[in-house]
C-alpha cells in the first residue's frame, strides 16, 4: 500500500433499480464487524439480569439495543444508471463543492457523507472499477462534521478508475469518537457498484473526489443511504 502523505438523491425504484440479491453479503444483517460487540455485552447485561435482576440490568440491554442497531448492514438493491455515483455510507450530505483533491492533485468535485452513531456504518464502493492506489494518514480525530476532518483526521484513500476512465477518490474518515477504520480493498482489486469493501466504528464520514465536470444529484442536507442513494452523475 503506498503510504503518501432525500429524495433528490435516489432513483426511480421502479426503472432504475437491480434485484438486491445480485449484490448478496456473505453475512446476515448484522455486519461481522459487531459480532464480538454484540456478543459481549449480551453476556454482559444476561450476567448481571442473572445476578441482580432485570433492572439492574437494564442499562446493559440498552447496550445491547445500541449495538444492534449500529452494526446493522442491511443488502441494498443497485441503481442501473452506469454513470451513477452512489453513496458510499449511511448518512447526511454535509459538503457539496468544487475543491482541490489532494490524493490525486487535481481539480475535483467533492461530495461529503456524515454517520452519526444512528446510522449504518458500511461502507460500500460508490462506482465500478479498479482500485488503483490506496493511501492510508495517521490524524486526529475532530468531529467528521466539520470540514477540516477531511485533511487533519485518520483516513484511509481508494484511488479508483472506472470502465468509462473516470477517476474517483473514496475516503473513509474517523471521527470524533471513531477509532478504527476497516478497509478491505487492496490496489488491483475490481470493486463492483454497492460492493462492501470496510466500515468504521462509531460516528465518522465518507468523502468521495470525481472528476470536474460530474453533476451533482445530492444537495448539503439530504439523508442519503450507501448503495440506494445517488450522489452524482460522471460526465
Amino acid at each position: 500500500m503506498n503510504t503518501r502523505d432525500n429524495s433528490r438523491a435516489e432513483l426511480d425504484p421502479q426503472s432504475s433499480i437491480l434485484n438486491p440479491a445480485r449484490n448478496a453479503y456473505p453475512h446476515p444483517y448484522i455486519a461481522r464487524e459487531g459480532w464480538p460487540f454484540i456478543a459481549a455485552a449480551v453476556g454482559a447485561a444476561g450476567f448481571t439480569h442473572w445476578l441482580a435482576g432485570g433492572w439492574c440490568a437494564l442499562p446493559l440491554w440498552l447496550v445491547v439495543a445500541f449495538m444492534v442497531q449500529f452494526f446493522r448492514d442491511p443488502p441494498r438493491a443497485v441503481p442501473r444508471e452506469p454513470r451513477a455515483v452512489l453513496s458510499p455510507a449511511d448518512g447526511r450530505i454535509v459538503a457539496v463543492e468544487r475543491v482541490r483533491d489532494p490524493y490525486l492533485e487535481r481539480d475535483a468535485l467533492k461530495l461529503s457523507v456524515f454517520m452519526n452513531v444512528f446510522n449504518a456504518h458500511s461502507n460500500r464502493s460508490p462506482v465500478d472499477g479498479e482500485v488503483r492506489d490506496a493511501w492510508y494518514h495517521r490524524g486526529s480525530f475532530f468531529n467528521a462534521a466539520l470540514s477540516k476532518s477531511s485533511l487533519e483526521n485518520e483516513r484511509n484513500a481508494l484511488w479508483m478508475r472506472t470502465t468509462g476512465g473516470a477517476d474517483v477518490t473514496c475516503v473513509q474518515i474517523a471521527g470524533l469518537v471513531a477509532r478504527r477504520i476497516l478497509c478491505y480493498a487492496r490496489p488491483g482489486q475490481w470493486l463492483a457498484r454497492g460492493e462492501r469493501y470496510g466500515f468504521i466504528r462509531f460516528g465518522s464520514r465518507v468523502d468521495v473526489y470525481l472528476p470536474l465536470e460530474s453533476r451533482p444529484v445530492a444537495a448539503v442536507g439530504d439523508k442519503v443511504y450507501a448503495t440506494a442513494s445517488v450522489l452524482a452523475m460522471l460526465p
